[in-house]
């Protein structure tokens, strides 16, 4: 059993399963963001024929998101981000999505 700090909230099982997933999908998405950007070019050119057009793209995409979403020291990294963001919310009441908005300009 691992020995948490007196100072480390106890997450909520929503925060656990949910939250911080989301935020490592994200920063998984960002890190792998070539593979991403190969494989929205890929689909982008091949209309129906994606699935089978851009299998390799897509195979290469997931590989490299899953070494992120099964790295321990990731998923503590990002738990970690949200624990900040989460107290700097308590603090100011303003989501850290709405300070720093990172939405494509154009879809």
């Amino acid at each position: 059993a691992e020995l948490y700090s007196l100072e480390e909230p106890a997450l909520r099982h929503v925060e656990k399963d949910v939250l911080i997933p989301k935020l490592m999908r994200e920063k998984a998405k960002e890190r792998c963001s070539e593979k991403v950007q190969a494989f929205n070019e890929c689909c982008k050119d091949s209309g129906f024929l994606m699935v089978l057009k851009c299998r390799e793209q897509n195979t290469a995409l997931k590989e490299c998101l899953t070494v992120y979403y099964k790295d321990p020291d990731f998923y503590e990294e990002c738990k970690q981000e949200y624990l900040k963001e989460k107290q700097e919310f308590i603090r100011t009441g303003v989501p850290t999505k709405n300070r720093q908005q990172k939405l494509p300009t154009s879809m």
